[in-house]
């Protein structure tokens, strides 16, 4: 099949695959093509919501309409790495043997991650990043398609342990879940408070998944859309050329390199959703949010004036 058809069927069951979410999870739509362009885009993804907007449901809904092996952990403060990853016992005939943690899945979804020490948040960072793990000097190789979608509550700070920004950058998106509206919310009663079953059909396979995914990566793209991605990222850069005053008054730190490669890989599977065999400046700005507002660091005085993450990004264009 040649890559024109391979988009344009994905199109088609892109939009299938949001109808079998729907089926379970009311709005949000924003929230799930994010979620669904990280995993397309081979990334990982950050939910962040008060408690009670569906956070956990909508990641397991997503596992199930994509046919992947999925797994939850809670994190806690007293989870330890090998309750992540796994660890070494020995067997009956006194030989060391592996027993592999929840990590060796195709979506692990996170829960609460920033409640859990930073040894064990830690444990995630090779396997986010590599694909793998090493327990007691052993390489294992982890089941691929591979996914981190983590949730964090953002009003109960006490007891938390915030994540280092090394960890935060692997993180494709920083996705917001926002109140439902009035309608959306009268829908979520409806469905939740009647005795009604219903099925998520499966409508991919992992090596499906993976194929896509190769896909988005083959799509061309022309040099002034990453040169326009990649002067996107150097303007969160304070102190630099060409940076704005907002982000020189208000920003500690700015986005790396992964912000651009993220802002490209996002951008592809955005044109290709929507039908485009090559994704535009349009297509770069639409994904430019999540992907930039857990890399920039704001200073105090950005925090007393309340000045937010988005409003920066948006100065940017």
């Amino acid at each position: 099949m040649s890559d024109v058809k391979a988009i344009e069927q994905l199109g088609i069951k892109y939009k299938q695959l949001k109808a079998e979410i729907s089926k379970i999870i009311v709005g949000q739509e924003q929230t799930v093509d994010h979620v669904l362009y990280s995993i397309f885009g081979g990334g990982h993804s950050l939910l962040i919501g008060v408690p009670g907007l569906a956070k956990t449901l909508l990641v397991h809904t997503v596992a199930q309409a994509l046919g992947l092996d999925f797994k939850r952990i809670q994190f806690t403060p007293d989870l330890m790495p090998s309750d992540i990853l796994g660890s070494e016992i020995l067997d009956e005939n006194r030989k060391f043997k592996f027993i592999k943690g929840p990590i060796f899945s195709n979506i692990i979804l996170a829960d609460e991650i920033n409640r859990t020490p930073p040894k064990t948040q830690a444990a995630l960072l090779e396997a986010m990043q590599e694909r793998s793990v090493t327990i007691a000097g052993h390489h294992h190789k982890l089941s691929l398609p591979f996914f981190v979608l983590a949730t964090q509550n953002p009003i109960e700070q006490e007891g938390t342990y915030p994540l280092p920004e090394a960890q935060l950058d692997r993180f494709m998106f920083s996705i917001l879940l926002n109140y439902p509206t009035f309608e959306e919310e009268v829908a979520v009663v409806k469905k939740t408070t009647a005795d009604n079953q219903v099925n998520i059909n499966s409508l991919f396979t992992a090596e499906e998944i993976l194929e896509y995914q190769k896909l988005i990566r083959r799509i061309p793209i022309a040099d002034n859309v990453i040169e326009y991605a990649v002067k996107l990222v150097a303007k969160t850069r304070p102190n630099t050329y060409n940076t704005p005053d907002i982000v020189n008054n208000y920003i500690d730190w700015g986005a790396g390199p992964r912000a651009s490669q993220n802002l490209i890989l996002g951008a592809k599977v955005n044109a290709a959703i929507n039908g485009k065999f090559s994704p535009d400046i349009e297509d770069v700005r639409s994904v430019a949010y999540p992907i930039l507002r857990h890399r920039i660091v704001k200073n105090y005085k950005a925090e007393a004036e309340g000045i937010s993450e988005e409003k920066i990004i948006s100065s940017l264009f």
